[in-house]
C-alpha cells in the first residue's frame, strides 16, 4: 500500500523505468553495462517505492497516551523553551527518519487542532540542534480534553524538500490517523508537559502510530 502523496512520482517513475528498460535493451550490446544501467534503474524504482509505502498501523486511542507521529530513531530527548507556540518550558522528544523510513506522519492525540502553521526555512540536516527553529516546518497543536495541549513540528531535512501538512485548525484530529508527509528525510519534534513519563530512550527505534512516546 503505498501513500498518496506518492501516486504521481510512482506513475513518472514506472514510465521512466519501462522506457529506460527499452532503451538499453535496444542500444547497448555490451552485456555488462546493459544488465548494470537496468539494474541501478530497478534499484531506483524499488527505493521511491518503499520510500511511498504506507504500512496500516494498529493504533490502541488513548488519551493519556503520546503515540509516535513517525517511524524512526530517538535522537533528542530534554526539557526546552517552546518559543513559538506555549512560550515556557517542555519536554521535548525528537524523531529522526532516515530515507529508508516510512514517511508518513500520524496524529500523535486525539482532540480539536488548534494551530497550524508553515514556516519557510533552511535546509540544515534534520539532526542540526537549530533545524527545530530555522528550518522549513510546520507547527501543529492539538488540543485534548484529558491532558491539555500537545505541539508537535514537522521539521524539513537536508533531503527533505516539501513537508505536506493535513491539519487545519477547527477540525478533530484521531489519534493515529494520517496528519501527513515529508518528503525524503526529515524529523518531527514532540512538545510536552513537564510532568510527562517518557517512556522511550535516546537511540530507540520507535514506529509511528504505535509506539507509546509519553504517558500523561
Amino acid at each position: 500500500m503505498f501513500h498518496k502523496e506518492g501516486y504521481k512520482i510512482i506513475l513518472i517513475s514506472t514510465f521512466i523505468l519501462g522506457t529506460g528498460i527499452i532503451l538499453i535493451d535496444n542500444f547497448i550490446d555490451i552485456i555488462w553495462l546493459n544488465k548494470t544501467l537496468a539494474s541501478i534503474l530497478l534499484v531506483l524504482y524499488i527505493v521511491i517505492l518503499q520510500f511511498f509505502r504506507n504500512p496500516k498501523r494498529n493504533t490502541v486511542i488513548n488519551d493519556l497516551h503520546i503515540i509516535a507521529p513517525v517511524d524512526g530513531k530517538v535522537v533528542v530527548i530534554e526539557e526546552v523553551f517552546e518559543k513559538e507556540y506555549f512560550k515556557d518550558k517542555r519536554l521535548q522528544v525528537s524523531i529522526f527518519m532516515s530515507p529508508l523510513n516510512v514517511h508518513v506522519t500520524r496524529y500523535p492525540t486525539s482532540g480539536v487542532i488548534k494551530y497550524s502553521k508553515y514556516h519557510p526555512g533552511k535546509y540544515l540536516v534534520a539532526w542540526h540542534p537549530k533545524a527545530s527553529e530555522e528550518n522549513e516546518r510546520t507547527t501543529i497543536v492539538i488540543e485534548n480534553e484529558t491532558v491539555g495541549e500537545i505541539l508537535y513540528r514537522q521539521i524539513a531535512g537536508a533531503l527533505a524538500k516539501r513537508i505536506v501538512n493535513y491539519a487545519k485548525p477547527n477540525e478533530i484530529a484521531i489519534q493515529g490517523d494520517d496528519a501527513g508527509f515529508i518528503k525524503f528525510g526529515s524529523r518531527v519534534d514532540l512538545f510536552l508537559p513537564l510532568g510527562s513519563k517518557i517512556n522511550v530512550k535516546l537511540n530507540d527505534k520507535v514506529r509511528g502510530g504505535e509506539k507509546i512516546i509519553a504517558t500523561l
